[in-house]
């Protein structure tokens, strides 16, 4: 391999990211330091950039539609200090499980500011929210309104998500409001379960929640969206759901969020009322582009089309790859800069764990720190002990200060759980 090398754009980093010497600098901490502290593999968050997107939604979405809220889409990294920090910053959450809904309350999130999602809510996962006193319970089919009927206190609030029939260019897995899919109801199916609703005794129809996808890289799908939504009467409360995509490589082209918020708000004022309170769901393009993950090279050897470059990491901390194709990209961390072609594969026993099929590496050596950015989405959430793999920790950097909100799994965790009791 040669010396000679480009510079890598540290604009798919979090902002404020910057170099000393060669050496990547993540919310003031030397990358370095960061891996001889906590080890590797590794998800660096910066606070600093996560707080700001969280204030460029809500302060954006209020400048244009006064009656409006944020709601956090948790399922893209549920952990509980990610919930208390944009809690603080004044966003509420949408959880879609028993979990989430757990660490959002042990968070200190205001159990009015929380949405319960989910295509399939066991009754324990009901009765859980509904003694929490959870804020709004989506409706995402008939059998949540019988069990809500059986068990939800009077007045408890109640959406119903509606399937606008969208389809969104994204990832089959992750496209959500075409015809096809297996959440929701469609519009005609709907109009039946808001008639029951307004005849009922115990819960309160707020309005509507439609969602149709996640990695959208375009505002059409969402206003079509809203248009659906508009033709179902009018309501107090509408969800337009989350979905914007990340910028994930160079060449991801992703609306900026005020061009996706003008989108929205522009379809509202033509299909909604004017009084009518908005909330959205962002989660991938709040904490994707905050976070990186640092590797260690493990070793470096030929490969039939170009070196492999084998990390200490791969998909046991980020299945976005081997699940959706998703692309990213990467530098050394520790040697900042475009090389020569390689292929960069993690260490698990599977063909398919390979991260990024071709990315230029500046001379990459075993020992080395690799940062790949992007990777506060999905990654942690989709963590597995794929050949007993120790799910990483989560570090939050700010101002130079670095500490550690999610510990790294031992190998005591693995089989803390072993039991041996009968049940019948």
């Amino acid at each position: 391999m040669t010396n000679d090398h480009e510079p890598f754009p540290l604009e798919l980093f979090a902002p404020g990211t910057t170099l000393e010497g060669d050496e990547l600098v993540l919310g003031g901490c030397r990358a370095s330091a960061i891996a001889r502290a906590v080890g590797t593999p590794a998800l660096v968050m910066d606070e600093a950039a996560l707080r700001e997107r969280a204030r460029r939604y809500r302060e954006g979405l209020a400048a244009r539609w006064a009656d409006s809220g944020v709601v956090w889409a948790s399922k893209s990294l549920p952990v509980t200090a990610i919930y208390r920090t944009l809690a603080e910053e004044g966003l509420g959450v949408d959880v879609a499980g028993g979990g989430e809904l757990v660490m959002a309350l042990r968070a200190g999130v205001d159990p009015a500011a929380i949405v319960v999602h989910g295509n399939a809510k066991t009754d324990a996962e009901l009765d859980l929210a509904l003694e929490a006193g959870v804020g709004l319970v989506v409706i995402d089919n008939r059998d949540d309104l019988a069990r809500l009927e059986a068990r939800a206190p009077r007045g408890q609030r109640v959406l119903v998500r509606v399937r606008p029939d969208v389809a969104a260019a994204t990832h089959e897995a992750m496209a959500t409001g075409g015809e096809g899919s297996k959440f929701g109801l469609s519009l005609e199916a709907a109009e039946g379960v808001i008639a029951e609703l307004r005849a009922s005794r115990t819960l309160v129809l707020e309005g509507l929640h439609v969602h149709v996808g996640s990695q959208i890289c375009e505002t059409e799908p969402f206003t079509r969206a809203v248009e659906a939504v508009g033709q179902l009467g009018e309501f107090s409360t509408y969800d337009l759901g989350g979905g914007l995509g990340a910028r994930y490589t160079l060449d991801t082209v992703v609306p900026g969020v005020e061009a996706y918020l003008d989108a929205l708000t522009v379809a509202a004022r033509a299909a909604l009322p004017a009084g009518a309170r908005l909330l959205i769901e962002p989660g991938r393009s709040i904490v994707a582009e905050a976070a990186c993950t640092l590797y260690s090279v493990v070793t470096v050897k030929e490969g039939a089309r170009r070196p492999l470059v084998a990390v200490d990491g791969g998909m046991g901390d980020n299945l976005e790859v081997s699940l959706y194709g998703q692309a990213f990209d990467a530098t050394l961390a520790n040697r900042v800069g475009r090389g020569e072609p390689v292929t960069l594969v993690g260490r698990h026993c599977e063909s398919g764990d390979e991260l990024i099929a071709s990315v230029g590496l500046r001379d990459p050596r075993v020992g080395d720190l690799v940062a790949v950015p992007v990777t506060g989405a999905y990654c942690l959430t989709m963590a597995n002990n794929y050949n007993g793999a120790l799910r990483p920790p989560i570090v939050l950097v700010r101002e130079g200060h670095a500490r550690v909100v999610q510990r790294r799994e031992t190998y005591e965790d693995l089989v803390r759980r072993d039991v041996d009791e009968p049940v019948l």
